[in-house]
């Protein structure tokens, strides 16, 4: 009998071994996922990806962007699904967030379209810059923030 491979998955008939490298941001790329929005959009989209049967292998919500590793079935299209991820999450984002529909009028959280990529032989190699995009993300912010005084208070 030939033994699993850990990496492996199956179907009845199919062992597959699907991961994708996925990020996608928010619409103008505006930096609103953070604090309490950043934990319900983690919440959100493990939720959404267990009701497919999509194992998140690594993810990151950074301030403007998710970073995603995961492994889709063969039976579903990765277009299909990010159709469903996003329309999904923003739903489910603007009814627990209700003041958001004031920046985001048509209840599109998301930005059109996304980036995706195959894995294969690198998945460490992803998964390790999954990990750091955001400790990055954080450095580089720091280089350029500039105080701002208040013209009118001074402050």
């Amino acid at each position: 009998m030939r033994r699993k491979n850990d990496d492996e998955s199956s179907l009845s008939h199919t062992r597959w071994n699907c991961q994708y490298h996925i990020v996608f941001t928010p619409k103008y790329r505006k930096k609103a996922i953070y604090k309490k929005l950043r934990r319900d959009i983690g919440v959100y989209l493990r939720r959404l990806c267990d009701y497919k049967g999509v194992e998140i292998v690594e993810a990151q919500a950074c301030s403007d962007h998710i970073h995603m590793l995961v492994k889709i079935p063969p039976k579903i299209s990765v277009s299909s699904f990010m159709g469903y991820l996003k329309g999904k999450s923003s739903l489910m984002i603007f009814e627990e967030h209700a003041n958001l529909k004031y920046n985001y009028g048509n209840r599109h959280f998301w930005a059109e379209g996304y980036y995706v990529s195959t894995v294969g032989i690198n998945k460490n190699t992803i998964k390790r810059y999954i990990q750091n995009q955001d400790l990055e993300d954080k450095i580089k912010d720091q280089r350029s923030l500039k105080e701002y005084k208040d013209p009118f208070t001074g402050k």
